[in-house]
């Protein structure tokens, strides 16, 4: 059982004081994938710039399960793939890991079967897995549902194919895209996903062998070809983390450097702090942000890349409370992503949900501390940034959630003047 332990924060009560570099560390949306698609070589792996969060080490645990060989060395990451000896993924870590549907297209691709319980993950509305069984079904698969577990069987292996997302999925795209690499003919994949993470695994497995066409487009052509051990992979850095840490010093930096990004991740992100009146220095892999006077209100919607991304939706909305005026977030990808704008209400924001996908934003609200468990990863993060802006101690609870895709959060913000402790 994990140590339950929580965030306690001294807030700021509205000044800009923070100052100095924070560093963006390995994407956590781009790892998992990563590690998912060495199951497809038949060698080692060496990733570096992976993050220490909890899910790494959750996929790492479902990989051992399977036979592989899983070495950490501080962000190295070393995965041994050459003798797999199972198709079941481990089924209490896959529930809680919604990332580990990641693994269904590599192991069906490369051992005939895959079996494994419905994903679970972070509570922000349904993400139903017909995409996956729709598109595995589209190259051979046949599927089988059992209670709460799923087997998908291609024992010939899988046949080339056309396949159109009815919905972008990034999940949906990278399972496929992997499952296409050792598939007996040619695979089209349209409508896929835009997403950085999505051009990054196509380039990790370009790197090891793989034939793939339309990388970054809406349409992906994947030409099997035999795989080899690739050279190490650098994991790229994390847009939502980054987006995080800009939301932050927009709201109380006298001037924060936001370092190793890629601001051409960014663009969406930009655009709205921007339109914020907030100030930003664009470097070649820094951004640094100062806190204006005045925040105006803008309207932001959620949409798959380039759009703005929906995981740097709740840091925002703290943002917008601070803003001058009516903001409205639109959020155009999850149901329940804006359940958690109840407790930023109970701090002072003034929030109306007018529909599960939009809310109308008022400000400027002064935010008070509370005592808050949070529900997931991004909500969490929200949470620590309201308790930095609020008045008195805010306590967030639930803090293995955070960890799950902040790598040692509290360290990293207490360097740059945030007053925050953890507390088991």
């Amino acid at each position: 059982m994990q140590p339950m332990s929580t965030f306690v924060i001294e807030g700021l009560a509205g000044k800009k004081t923070l100052k100095g570099s924070i560093k963006v560390n390995g994407a956590k949306n781009a790892v998992l994938p990563m590690m998912a698609a060495s199951v497809l070589i038949r060698a080692e792996t060496i990733l570096t710039n992976v993050p220490a969060i909890s899910d790494v080490a959750a996929m790492g645990k479902i990989l051992e399960g399977l036979g592989a060989t899983v070495v950490r060395t501080n962000g190295t990451l070393e995965l041994g793939m050459r003798e797999l000896s199972s198709t079941v993924l481990d089924h209490a870590t896959a529930k809680s890991l919604r990332a580990s549907i990641l693994l269904t297209g590599p192991v069906l691709a490369r051992m005939g079967s895959v079996s494994f319980p419905h994903p679970g993950g972070d509570l922000i509305g349904e993400r139903p897995i017909d995409l996956f069984a729709a598109g595995l079904q589209a190259l051979g698969a046949t599927v089988t549902e059992f209670n709460d577990s799923y087997t998908f069987s291609a024992p010939q292996g899988l046949k080339g194919g056309d396949y159109f997302f009815s919905t972008v999925s990034v999940t949906g795209t990278e399972a496929l895209m992997m499952a296409a690499t050792l598939a007996r003919g040619k695979v089209t994949l349209r409508n896929a996903a835009l997403e950085p993470e999505v051009v990054a695994l196509a380039e990790f497995l370009i790197s090891a062998g793989a034939k793939i066409e339309g990388v970054g487009t809406a349409t992906i052509v994947i030409t099997p070809t035999a795989l080899h051990s690739p050279p190490p992979a650098a994991v790229i850095p994390d847009r939502i983390e980054a987006a995080t840490f800009l939301a932050l010093g927009a709201l109380a930096a006298e001037e924060l450097t936001v370092e190793q990004v890629r601001p051409h991740h960014l663009d969406a992100v930009l655009d709205v702090i921007m339109r914020m009146g907030v100030r930003v220095n664009v470097g070649k892999d820094y951004i640094t942000v100062r806190a204006p006077e005045v925040l105006q209100p803008v309207r932001v919607r959620t949409h798959e890349h380039p759009g703005f991304p929906t995981d740097a939706h709740p840091p925002t909305m703290v943002l917008l409370t601070q803003a001058h005026g009516e903001s409205i977030m639109i959020e155009s990808i999850f149901d329940g992503r804006l359940a958690y704008t109840e407790e930023l209400c109970r701090m002072g924001a003034e929030i109306t949900c007018i529909s599960p996908h939009r809310a109308r934003v008022v400000g400027k609200r002064a935010l008070r501390a509370a005592d808050i468990e949070t529900p997931d990863i991004r909500a969490g993060l929200a949470f620590i940034l309201a308790g930095i802006v609020a008045e008195g101690t805010t306590r967030v609870g639930n803090a293995h959630l955070v960890d799950r895709g902040y790598e040692k959060i509290e360290e990293r913000l207490r360097a740059i003047g945030v007053a925050i402790r953890r507390e088991e």
